[in-house]
This record gives structure tokens, sequence and C-alpha cells, in this order.
């Protein structure tokens, strides 16, 4: 396992007098929302048939695939959409880094491939990462290279590459009036645009990741005092962000005006600020829950107390909602609701606009756990463990040199014989993305004896990529923007398949139904993206092998000038 240490030190501090008590947040849930006319959102059931993808942003590159006889080849990813990262920041305990690494197991979910801490002591922020789970990365000797009273963290899911430990954050960098680290959790979509003009005008990038980018606005601005430069940086940055940043005396915390990722704050007995991308991680180490940070909000903490400022301006929120269905762990509060309500709620849905004769509800582990639970009690059949997942497959895994069918799922889930032969099964998962994971699900299910396969899906059906912080694959590559649901049907073998209405869980979702996004169900984005959404080291700087050209696929139409430039340099260097 490779790991990183790096040290920062102090040129100056700065005080900002632009601040105001917490209990006074400029960025409250009350203030009064621009109107925006409500998407136009396709309806359950819909035949989704049709020549042309139907997300407006075609052609963004794909998933890679594994080119060797690996785990990867098999799962397809799991076939799931991939939250890219998870945050904390720590302020006011004597063990900051502790804590920190104990919050980023929380958050572990939310990224498997790398992970960081920095902490500040005597004014200087030093950092150590790594690629591979916070236990592999971090152990008692490093976090004693740690103290200090004030730390940040992020775990961080990415393709496989030799070189992705220098894209593992958080990331640290000296300016003249001091050093700052940051943690990202998000995508900017104007990202490209912006590396462009700063690459224009001299800037060097050590990393492939957009989160650089925000440093280097940083560091060019000429706003005084430092909060009012990550004001700054934030006010040109388009897209999906909640950050935490540190550096020698203060931690900033930051959420993008949509809010379209979570970021909450909480506090210890003995008044320790804590932030992180989801409470379970509060829960953890013993924090209490206070608040969300508020979609466009800066909370700043230092040793005069908590305040807030507000960025400007204060679009309509658009929360993900792919957090309920599926990112968030079922025990944390996301956007002020309880997760586990929620996916519980879509199975109760489920059950009542599509049931099914049925013996028996098995769950896809382990996002589909609470979902079927929630079915299961609304239909008033037993719900009953039918597939075991393994929790201790690596992510490389030597198959028999004679092919084993299904090798990747078999590997992972494990079918009860006793639990599904000769009965009519529900079987309910989270969300269908390419399907091939899902076709393997039922036949599996079949060869253990199952009569019957019934899919229920507790999310609606996925025809759009996101670009604010999901991995998720091309347009032409989501099943439901090429199939009809009768076709999805056929193509994974089962009995029956449903997915959870849009309208009603618009009707769940109640008032606060305006204030999620829902591109990935519609195609409709909140921010458009610009120039190349996703980033080069998606393609090299992670690992990808492949022809050069693919890399197009990448851009939007009319994009920077740029771009071929890179491209050129990236086939002649």
């Amino acid at each position: 396992m490779a790991a990183t240490v790096s040290t920062a030190s102090a040129a100056a501090t700065n005080k900002s007098p632009l601040s105001q008590p917490l209990d006074k947040p400029f960025c409250s849930p009350s203030q009064k929302l621009l109107s925006l006319s409500p998407k136009t959102l396709p309806k359950p059931y819909r035949t989704l048939v049709t020549a042309s993808s139907k997300n407006p942003l075609n052609d963004v590159v794909s998933f890679k695939k594994s080119a060797d006889n690996t785990l990867d080849s098999y799962f397809d990813d799991e076939d799931k959409p991939r939250e890219e990262c998870g945050v904390v920041g720590i302020y006011g305990d004597s063990e900051a880094s502790r804590l920190c690494y104990l919050a980023l197991h929380a958050l572990q979910h939310r990224g498997q491939e790398g992970a960081g801490i920095v902490a500040v002591n005597d004014d200087v922020l030093k950092s150590i990462t790594g690629v591979g789970l916070v236990s592999d990365v971090f152990n008692e000797s490093k976090l004693d290279q740690l103290p200090g009273d004030m730390a940040i963290g992020h775990v961080r899911y990415s393709t496989a590459g030799s070189s992705m430990l220098k894209n593992v954050q958080p990331f640290v960098a000296s300016y003249k009036f001091g050093s700052v680290g940051v943690a990202h959790n998000g995508n900017l979509v104007n990202y490209k645009l912006l590396r462009g003009e700063l690459e224009e005008n001299g800037s060097i990038f050590n990393t492939s990741s957009d989160t650089e980018v925000v440093l280097h606005l940083i560091a060019i601005s000429k706003a005084r005092p430092f909060l009012l430069r990550i004001v700054e940086a934030c006010e040109k940055i388009e897209g999906a962000y909640s950050m935490v940043f540190v550096t020698e005396d203060k931690l900033v915390a930051v959420r993008d005006p949509h809010g379209f990722r979570p970021l909450v704050m909480g506090r210890r007995s003995n008044g320790a600020v804590v932030f992180a991308s989801e409470t379970c991680a509060l829960d953890l180490i013993e924090a209490t829950y206070e608040r969300e940070v508020n979609p466009g909000e800066v909370v700043v903490v230092d040793k005069d107390g908590v305040h807030s400022i507000c960025l400007m301006p204060h679009p309509e929120h658009k929360s993900c909602i792919f957090e309920h269905i599926y990112f968030a762990l079922p025990n944390s509060v996301v956007f002020g609701r309880s997760v586990y309500e929620s996916r519980r709620a879509f199975g109760e849905i489920l059950a009542t606009e599509a049931p099914v004769e049925c013996d028996v509800v098995i769950a896809v582990p382990d996002s589909g756990v609470v979902a079927a639970l929630g079915y299961a009690a609304k239909a008033g059949v037993p719900f009953q463990q039918g597939l075991i997942r393994s929790h201790y497959v690596g992510r490389t895994f030597i198959e028999p040199s004679q092919k084993i069918r299904d090798f990747g799922v078999k590997l992972k889930l494990s079918p009860v014989r006793a639990v599904l032969e000769g009965k009519r099964v529900v079987v309910v998962d989270d969300s269908i993305v390419r399907g091939t994971t899902s076709s393997k699900i039922v036949r599996l299910l079949k060869e253990a004896g199952a009569k019957e396969v019934h899919m229920r899906i507790a999310s609606p059906p996925i025809i759009a990529s996101c670009y604010y912080g999901v991995d998720t694959p091309s347009s032409d590559e989501l099943i439901s923007n090429r199939m009809s649901v009768e076709e999805i049907k056929e193509f994974i073998g089962s009995d029956s398949l449903a997915f959870l209405p849009m309208d009603s869980l618009n009707k769940l979702l109640g008032n606060d139904s305006r204030s999620f996004c829902y591109a990935c169900f519609s195609g409709n984005y909140p921010v458009e993206p610009t120039g190349k959404v996703k980033r080069i080291g998606d393609f090299m700087d992670d690992g990808l092998s492949g022809d050069m050209d693919s890399i197009d696929g990448g851009w939007l139409p009319g994009s920077s000038r740029v771009q071929k430039t890179i491209l050129n340099e990236v086939r002649t260097g």
C-alpha cells in the first residue's frame, strides 16, 4: 500500500471580520427561493425505446473494462452508480486526526479506493494519503504523525491505476499568505473551462482532479482576508461541491448553492465542532447532530467561535435524490430526512402500485434490504434472506481457466435454496443501470429453484448520466435509456418488472419534491455542464488502457479549444 506524507508551514494568518453568529446563518432554509417551473418528468412505465439517447448531453465516456482476468471484469463495477467521495472536518479536539480516522471509517461506503487526513499542529499542515481502505492507509504510527486539534479527511472512489495516489485528497497547498488543505465531495461542471483559463495564465497542475482548480483560484485571488478568497473561488465554480478547508487557524465548510451533495454539522460534548458528509459519521465519534450546512453557506470555525456567511446567488435547491435511494447508509439523516424511512416507503409504494402474487420477498443486499422490508410489510408476505452477500471479496480474483458463468456475481452473492426452491419470489433492488448484473441475479435465483422471479426496483428508470459527483456510465449504456420496461424484463429474464413511479416519488416527498435533483431520471440538468465533463484522469492518469481517440467522447459540443491542444500533446508526447 502506497502512502504519501506532506507538510506545509504557515506564512501568515488572517482573521475574518465578515462573520456572523451561527444561530443566524445567512443561508437559511426559510429564504425565499427563485420561482422555477417544474421539470417535465417521465411518467412511470412509459416506453423508453428511441433511436437516439434521451440524455441531451450524450456521448460521455463509458466505464472502463478491465483487460485482465480480474473481478472487475465480472462485476461491471457492480452495475451501480458510484458515489465519488466523503469528507470530514474536526475543530477543537486534541485527538482530531484519530476522530477523523473513525469518521472516515463510517463513510467508507462513499469511497473505497483512497483515503487521506490533513492535521494542523503548531501552524503546520501535515498530510498523509494513501490508496486503499481507511484501515489500509492508516495505523497507529501514522496517526501519531498527525497531532493537533484540527483535521480534515477524505475517502475517494476512482477508477484503478498506478498513478491514482496523486489524486487522493485532501490536497494541501502553500501560497503567499499561508497554507490551505481541502477535501471535496462533488464534481465541478465548468472544471475544464476554468482549468484552461488558469493554464493559459501560467498555472501548473499536479493532478487531474477538479478540486485542484479551487486551490488555484484561492491562490490567485486578491481578496483579503482568506475567507473572502474561498468565497471568491466558490462564486466562480459551478456544479456540485461540499468542501471542507483547513488553514493554520480555521476550519471552513462550504456547500454549493444548489445543495447537490450533503454536508452536516455536529458537536462533541467537549465543544469540538464536526462536519461530515453523513450523520452516521457523527454517531460513531459521539458528536450530536446540530444541522445541515445550508446550500450556498460558508461556515467558519476558529478561536472566536462559529460564524456563517452566504454565497450568491440563491438558486432553487436541488439535492441528489440518489442519496436516499442508494448512496447514504440507512442509519443516516440526509437533507433532513431519515434514509431508512425513505427506503422503506419506496418499498411500500412498489407493493401498492406494482403488486404481484408471491410467496416470499427477498432483497439484493445490502442496498435493497430496507425497501424489501417495506414491500414485504405492505404486501403481507414474509421477508427472508434469499441472497447472502460475501463481504470478503477483494477487488481482484483469479478465475479458473475453465470459465464459470456469472463468476463475479456468484463470488459476491450466494442464493439460499431453502428459501427459493419452488417459490414465487419478489426480489427488490435499488436501481438498474446497465442491466447486466440484474440478469445474472435473476438467472442465479432460477438456478437455485425459484419458480418465478419478479423484480421490483426502488427508483425510477435511470435514463441520463450524472455530472454532479456520481460516477455513472454514458447514456447509451443505460438500459432504461434504450429499452422499454417490457424490453428490460425480457433482457434480464424476470417474470415481471416494475420501477418506482416518478409521480409517486414526488408525492412522497411532498413540499420538498422540488428541492431534489432528478436529472438522472429526466435528463433535465439544473446546471448545464460545459467543456469536458469527465476528467482527463478518468482516461489516462487513473490507468485506462485503450485507444486515445476514446478521450474525445468526454467532450461536449462547443467545448473550449484547449481540448484538442491537450489531446494532441498527449498523442505526440
